[in-house]
């Protein structure tokens, strides 16, 4: 038996029928989300979520319906705080049941995310032998009311579950693994990553100031403040960090780098560390890259059907060089990794060079690079080009040796991805001879480039549908005739009162052409703008795609994409 039983085909297509009749999905929609089941075998509340059709609200309601139980608003229900004790972190983690309140001496009412889940409702009965009332709560706000009960209770287990690192031995450390009375720099430290981690953060800064610590993340793009640490703290809390990351303790006058990994739930994450000193002590930025084996295919991106045709095409060809460009934390990476998964055959070989190397695909072979130990880009990729490769990744084009191996790479019959720091994908020209790459060679081995940046994604259970302004209908390029209604933030507890939830990617795919092939060595908005001319969709124009599809708010867009054409 799985760990959690498909529901009964005649059960699934009673659910799609409920969502019908209560008007949430069309016909159109239902019929694909069953085609689609048909094919993959996945249950077919996931697909039409996947593909926007549904919300996890409407799945929720038409469960409890389905299954004559009582639908709750999780968020605002208050939990009792000595219920949840009777099951564990991990339990409740691990099957999605989460315990309300008591209902009387010897019942608990229980809510789920998916009644039909038989092996998890067996199992919390099991594990309590009490009398239990099960209740349906929206999946995304019952994962946030867990991180909320969770992150308000000690996040470190009890003396007896202790396990001792090995600090030579490994530089993987669970945070689960040490005494909150021995080590309180560590327990504090561990509590600041694991609420970190499960807030989806990107990044964590250990700020120091006059009076106090400020430990803030970034969310979807955008910094908030997470705690305030005791100054007294700061320094137990910044050795720690600096023992994680394998760094010199004693110095505290120059910057440091360092990187380890983390265990929070099972799951393991890769931390960068970097050091720098500042008026108020040494600060602490932590970039958090989680490992992730789920495959992205191109249709995930979320490109429009012109963009991702030019780019299939591009990654297509036999040999040449296919460049994602954009700022740190832009997506480069997954939409290259899309492109892997698209092509990875039995009939070619794919080797990456990356640092780090971020998602698993079984099938390619994903080398990491180590300058500590002399692996750099450069002469990885020059070992990789002798073991006879169809396709590479190369993680980044740092310097002008990788980006003259690549280009050669790619000019002498090897398909090249790689990724570069620039703001538009005209400018990648520029910037790779600024590298040193010659003209001729960028002229002959590029493909395209794709320029992206990533927005982030209204909150669906609070944005405001409004009416745009003449100013608005204008910059939408809309006349002032047409009907239309866009959507603006607001703010709840499901996105911690931000109005937005989430990111997707937003893109400008330029084919080399002949025309613009001529203009490489020349300025960037002759290109810019021949690309234009030839029908290339801006960054803005792409992200107002999405303001239109009520995916992301006009001010988003903005914010991302500022003054860009």
């Amino acid at each position: 038996m799985t760990e959690k039983e498909t529901p009964h085909p005649s059960r699934e297509h009673a659910l799609g029928k409920f969502l019908l009749n209560k008007g949430a999905v069309t016909e159109t929609q239902l019929q694909q989300a069953l085609d689609e089941k048909e094919q993959s075998g996945r249950r077919i509340g996931d697909i039409l979520v996947e593909h926007g059709w549904a919300t996890t609200g409407d799945l929720a309601h038409a469960l409890a319906e389905q299954y004559n139980l009582e639908f709750i608003e999780i968020l605002e229900t208050t939990i009792e705080p000595g219920v949840t004790k009777l099951l564990s972190e991990r339990f409740v983690r691990r099957f999605r049941l989460l315990p309300v309140k008591y209902l009387g001496k010897n019942s608990v009412l229980i809510a789920s995310a998916d009644p039909t889940d038989i092996v998890a409702l067996d199992n919390v009965k099991l594990a309590l032998g009490i009398n239990l009332k099960f209740c349906v709560a929206d999946s995304s706000d019952l994962d946030l009311a867990i991180d909320q009960v969770y992150t308000q209770q000690p996040i470190l287990p009890a003396a007896d579950e202790t396990v001792e690192i090995e600090e030579e031995a490994t530089e993987e450390f669970d945070l689960s693994a040490v005494v909150i009375d021995t080590a309180p720099a560590v327990s504090l430290v561990n509590q600041v990553l694991c609420q970190a981690i499960r807030n989806r953060a990107s990044d964590i800064h250990f700020q120091p100031g006059e009076r106090q610590m400020t430990a803030r993340i970034r969310v979807d793009g955008v910094m908030r403040k997470l705690a305030s640490l005791p100054k007294a703290m700061q320094q137990p809390v910044i050795s720690r960090l600096k023992v994680m990351g394998k760094l010199d303790i004693a110095e505290r006058q120059l910057p440091q780098d360092g990187r380890c990994s983390v265990r929070v739930v099972g799951e393991t994450v890769d931390l960068r560390i970097a050091v720098i000193p500042t008026t108020h002590g040494e600060k602490v930025t932590i970039r958090i890259l989680q490992r992730s084996s789920t495959r992205v295919s191109l249709s995930d991106l979320g490109m429009s059907e012109q963009s991702l045709q030019l780019f299939r095409r591009a990654i297509e060809q036999p040999f040449g060089c296919v460049i994602a460009c954009g700022p740190t934390g832009a997506g480069k990476t997954t939409t290259l990794y899309a492109a892997l998964e698209h092509l990875n055959s039995e009939e070619r070989n794919i080797t990456t060079i990356e640092d780090p190397v971020e998602y698993e695909i079984a099938g390619i072979s994903q080398v990491q690079a180590n300058v500590k130990r002399g692996l750099t880009f450069a002469r990885g990729l020059r070992t990789i080009l002798r073991s006879d490769p169809d396709v590479l990744l190369v993680g980044e084009m740092r310097d002008a040796e990788t980006a003259e191996i690549a280009m050669q790479a790619a000019l002498t019959g090897h398909l090249v991805l790689t990724t570069l720091h620039t703001q538009t994908a005209a400018g990648a020209f520029a910037r790779l001879q600024d590298i040193g790459v010659a003209e001729f060679m960028l002229a002959n081995a590029v493909n395209c480039v794709v320029s992206q940046r990533l927005v982030r994604k209204l909150c669906t259970n609070c944005r405001i549908e409004s009416a745009p302004t003449t100013e608005e209908r204008s910059e939408l390029g809309l006349g002032q005739s047409a009907p239309l209604s866009i959507y603006r933030p607001k703010g709840c507890k499901r996105c911690s009162d931000t109005g937005y939830l989430g990111r997707r990617a937003i893109y400008e795919v330029l084919p080399m052409t002949d025309e613009i092939r001529e203009l490489i060595g020349g300025s960037t908005k002759k290109i810019h703008d021949q690309a234009v001319e030839e029908g290339m969709v801006t960054l803005k124009q792409d992200g107002y795609r999405l303001v239109l599809s009520g995916d992301t708010s006009l001010e988003e867009i903005r914010r991302v994409a500022g003054d860009a054409r």
